[in-house]
């Protein structure tokens, strides 16, 4: 793994935060090349919990911007930046009793993440509450000429203009009157944890209190998510790892010992002694994703997916998908609340490592829909005063709703 890289660059959204007098403070630990849900899988070794090495337990900080949660949580930081391709901001928030951001898909730019898959990846953000958040986000939510996934300004208009009359009401009335918050009862699976589960009902009682109407909503393919979530970013990963071949990228593991018109061995070296077994695994299923014979079994059928996934929420959300050419197709809901994850940060030293490999995976179900549907997400630490640890609840909504989800996030957190 690589420990020493240093940027030639500043991201766009670094310059942003910058040119706004934001002080950067440094760079955090993180999974390898954003690969992980508890932050295990780094140069640097894991990333702790703070709330749990005060009670002298190895708790995961969440993965894969763990070290971005623990630096906020820990008051090194107001706000910290992280990559959000599964849940990799919202998880860390939760664990850590955090605010956890995605934006919408394009809000923010992507010029300068590393990627690990495209159409997966978002900029997020960390804050220890929810006005911090609004505020970073205003300031890095920019169009820019830079990244091709960039939101152009006269949609970002359009999208502005239709959430406004969503805040406008609600500022009109008062609280949450007027809002109706769907439940998808999908969401309810197996692995919830009964701690996850008092908490998601004593949100949506809190959500009541607060004035807003509760309405059970139905996305029926979202059991579909998981398994194409990793289809599609695995193949992604394994095409955008390619360019780290020892010859564009990754010339520090260039070996003296390999015969440099010797492509092949020259590339194997590099991959070999540059990526850690976790990166290397998943860009082996990457690659066997994309083979001639599994692209059409497995790749297909998971776009497929998403794109069923993506038609359910915008037929549950109230305002119409902008993207969306049948703008017919919308529900009642104006937001949706679901739990960030299905329990509370793991004891890493009472679980094996064959148990973390397969719950890392399954610990994302909560998370990724939103980004295989590209829509924005914010956690929002909902702990009760009989918990040790934090647990955070999610409010998902309409793509390009960014700042009337934001709106609701802090009436909500409002406790």
């Amino acid at each position: 793994m690589l420990k020493d890289f240093t940027s030639p660059y500043d991201a766009t959204v670094v310059k942003l935060l910058d040119e706004a007098g934001a002080l950067i403070v440094g760079k955090t630990n993180m999974d390898e090349f954003g690969m992980g849900s508890y932050n295990i899988h780094s140069a640097f070794g894991p990333v702790m919990n703070p709330i749990g090495y005060s009670k002298q337990e190895k708790r995961s900080a969440g993965g894969s911007s763990g070290g971005s949660a623990a630096s906020v949580a820990m008051n090194m930081c107001t706000a910290a930046l992280g990559s959000d391709t599964g849940g990799s901001v919202r998880m860390p928030a939760s664990y850590c009793g955090l605010v956890g951001f995605k934006p919408t898909y394009g809000r923010c730019s992507r010029h300068g993440l590393v990627a690990y898959a495209n159409s997966l990846d978002t900029i997020g953000i960390l804050t220890r509450n929810v006005q911090d958040c609004s505020k970073v986000y205003d300031i890095i939510s920019h169009y820019d000429v830079q990244d091709p996934t960039s939101i152009p300004n006269e949609l970002r208009h359009q999208l502005d203009d239709q959430q406004q009359t969503l805040i406008s009401r609600l500022e009109t009335q008062g609280n949450l009157k007027g809002l109706v918050v769907g439940v998808p009862q999908e969401f309810y699976v197996d692995s919830l944890s009964p701690q996850v589960l008092k908490v998601w009902r004593n949100g949506i009682q809190h959500m009541k209190d607060l004035g807003a109407t509760i309405k059970s909503v139905s996305i029926p393919h979202i059991s579909l998510a998981l398994p194409a979530y990793y289809i599609i970013a695995l193949a992604e990963a394994s095409s955008n790892l390619s360019r780290y071949d020892g010859i564009r990228y990754g010339t520090c593991y260039r070996s003296s010992d390999i015969d440099q018109a010797d492509h092949e061995l020259l590339y194997e070296a590099t991959r070999t002694n540059g990526f850690g077994h976790e990166v290397q695994r998943r860009i082996l299923l990457g690659t066997h994703v994309l083979t001639a014979g599994t692209f059409e079994t497995l790749f297909l059928p998971a776009q497929k997916a998403r794109r069923l996934i993506q038609s359910e929420f915008n037929q549950v959300f109230s305002q119409p998908n902008l993207l969306d050419n049948d703008s017919t197709k919308h529900g009642e809901a104006d937001v949706l609340l679901v739990p960030s994850a299905t329990s509370t940060a793991p004891n890493l030293d009472k679980t094996s490592n064959a148990e973390i490999g397969v719950e890392e995976y399954i610990d994302d179900v909560m998370t990724l829909p939103a980004n295989l549907a590209g829509i924005p997400a914010i956690t929002v630490p909902f702990k009760e005063k009989s918990e040790d640890y934090p647990i955070g609840l999610q409010l998902l909504g309409q793509y390009g709703h960014d700042k009337f989800l934001l709106h609701v996030a802090d009436q909500m957190a409002r406790r």
